[in-house]
């Protein structure tokens, strides 16, 4: 008699199955899914509720031939999406889920248009500890961060997208903690298209910002400042912090860092913050915000947070990815920075770690 194998779980072996084939034609009903939103299909079955729409309707109403809607309909019913009633077809919560969910519409659209075609390079950049898909978006770059002011269009528009919803919405919420002991001047690390910045200008009429940030991407943002009338008070230090010969800036009252350790390997982590440490002083705050995939609330987000680093691994430079909190709080002791405070739940999927430079033992002037 054949022994039974032990397993972690206690799943029905049919289920497994059944998952392992939604997993092997993943990709395939995910671009189902994707057409079925874009060509306007899902929208049309909205628009008539659990009374049902026909396939004769969406044919007209769409203008995609028969055999597409057909085709669709049937990969959407076993997907999920769609439910068949005597009055035609209607959706199913996960069908209105990526008709209408915010955040399931930007994560479809970042992985159609920057990581779909990349991943297929996924075991190459593993193996070779560099971002291999990212030929796939045009050009020779070696990280996307400094590709970025060159991508095609709906490949940045989507990379932004993603970018600022998974991040300026939190801003506004953190502003009040920042300034509660306003700062007069902030150094804002990895700045982006300068949102953080903008939005510290907005928030305290004699704050200054300095941006640290990539030539192209500094460009970007300074030329948003200037639009938003902040010209004067944002200024720009253009530094690749990569290259560990390049220091930070001193004499900052905050240095902010945004989604930015992220996209760093550990040991490159520790190099920027053991310089960071070094711009500091007794009285400096560093705030450092990240989406840790082991502080998520619920399930779907520890999901996204965890496969966005297979983004990182085949797109954005092949070493970083989205860290356990362990991790980060390790490399920020490692560079002589001490977390004072951890605020969990910030906004969607944040967490933000107020920190100082570490103690020195029997130094008084570095008493909290």
């Amino acid at each position: 008699m054949a022994r039974k194998r032990p397993f972690l779980d206690d799943m029905d072996s049919h289920e497994a199955k059944l998952l392992a084939q939604r997993l092997a034609f993943g990709p395939m009903m995910f671009q189902a899914a994707r057409s079925l939103r874009t060509l306007g299909i899902l929208e049309q079955i909205k628009k008539n509720g659990l009374e049902g729409t026909s396939e004769d309707a969406l044919v007209e109403a769409t203008g995609v031939p028969r055999y597409g809607v057909r085709l669709l309909l049937e990969a959407g019913l076993v997907g999920g999406l769609l439910g068949e009633t005597e009055g035609g077809w209607v959706l199913t919560k996960m069908g209105y889920m990526v008709l209408i969910d915010r955040t399931t519409r930007t994560n479809m659209d970042f992985v159609h248009d920057v990581c779909y075609q990349p991943s297929f390079h996924l075991e190459s950049s593993l193996l070779e500890g560099r971002p291999v898909g990212l030929e796939e978006l045009g050009g020779n770059w070696a990280t996307i961060y400094e590709a970025l002011p060159e991508l095609p269009g709906p490949v940045r528009e989507s990379w932004l997208a993603f970018d600022h919803f998974y991040s300026d919405g939190v801003f506004d919420n953190l502003v009040p903690r920042v300034f509660a002991e306003p700062p007069a001047r902030i150094l804002d690390v990895g700045g982006n298209t300068g949102k953080w910045a903008i939005t510290c200008c907005g928030y305290d009429p004699d704050v200054e910002v300095t941006i640290v940030d990539l030539p192209g991407q500094l460009r970007d943002a300074i030329r948003a400042a200037e639009a938003e009338g902040y010209a004067g008070r944002i200024h720009g230090f253009p530094c690749d912090l990569l290259a560990e010969e390049n220091d930070l800036p001193k004499g900052y009252d905050v240095i902010w860092m945004s989604q930015f350790l992220d996209c760093f390997s550990e040991e490159e982590m520790i190099s920027i913050l053991k310089r960071t440490a070094e711009a500091m002083d007794e009285t400096t705050r560093l705030y450092v915000l990240e989406t840790f995939w082991d502080m998520q609330r619920y399930e779907a987000a520890r999901f996204s947070v965890v496969l966005t680093s297979l983004y990182f691994a085949a797109v954005a430079n092949g070493k970083s990815k989205m860290y356990h909190s362990e991790r980060m709080l390790h490399c920020l002791k490692e560079a002589g920075i001490e977390v004072r405070e951890i605020v969990r739940n910030v906004g969607i999927s944040h967490t933000l770690l107020e920190c100082r430079k570490a103690r020195l033992p029997g130094d008084p002037s570095n008493e909290p």
